[in-house]
């Protein structure tokens, strides 16, 4: 089966000293065998707006005395920041029939391991300003990456026939990441922490199952 999801997820342990609520919509592949054994690959992109303290004054040193920066033509700038992450995993999980009759109610429960990184992304459209363009945003985005381990429990609606299949639960996810650059232009004197973070992620996760079926093989009889 094919698989879309979304997930609504609120950060914890160091992940929740840069982001606020943060969204995952992504996708993957999942085999079901016989047994109910679930077999899948998955990866989600993350996105939000809301920052926490690491990012009270990143740009503290670029504004004058009214908080504003201005651009290469002396303008006042727009600049519009936002958390960016990707994460990719390897789940095992199984479904467990929640009732003989209804045979298409299911509970499953998913455990996964995977790649995830996570950064602060700077947009200022079409103004230009030196010491935040190309390459100097590096110097400010806090790329962070790591493994990942995750689990889901929830439910999951499957009929034997159909496409009207999709399930609902709770996320939870562990990243074990470290900070990927060496230096913070806003903190230039102050030495990049290099030590294991651990971010926590904690949500629910909506999706849609697209089934591919395998054939019978059929019996035919000649006169």
């Amino acid at each position: 089966m094919f698989q879309v999801h979304y997930g609504a997820n609120l950060p914890a342990g160091d992940l929740a000293k840069r982001y606020g609520f943060l969204n995952h919509i992504g996708g993957g592949m999942l085999l079901r065998t016989p047994k109910n054994l679930t077999f899948s690959i998955e990866s989600s992109l993350l996105f939000g707006n809301q920052f926490k303290s690491e990012f009270d004054s990143v740009f503290s040193h670029l504004t004058d005395s009214q908080g504003n920066i201005t651009d290469i033509n002396g303008d006042i700038a727009v600049v519009m920041t936002y958390a960016r992450g990707f994460y990719a995993n390897a789940c095992l999980g199984k479904y467990i029939p929640l009732s003989a009759k209804k045979k298409a109610s299911h509970l499953h429960l998913q455990v996964g391991a995977g790649y995830l990184q996570h950064r602060f992304r700077i947009e200022t459209n079409s103004q230009v300003i030196p010491q935040i363009e190309t390459n100097y945003r590096k110097g400010y985005d806090r790329f962070t990456t790591g493994i990942n381990t995750s689990q889901f429990i929830g439910y999951a609606f499957l009929p034997e026939e159909g496409f009207y299949q999709f399930f609902a639960g709770f996320y939870a996810q562990q990243g074990y990441t470290y900070n990927r650059r060496t230096i913070n232009f806003d903190q230039p004197d102050v030495p990049v922490s290099k030590d294991l973070r651990l971010d926590l992620q904690f949500g629910i996760r909506l999706g849609w199952y697209i089934p591919f079926y395998k054939a019978e093989p059929r019996d035919y009889y000649f006169e």
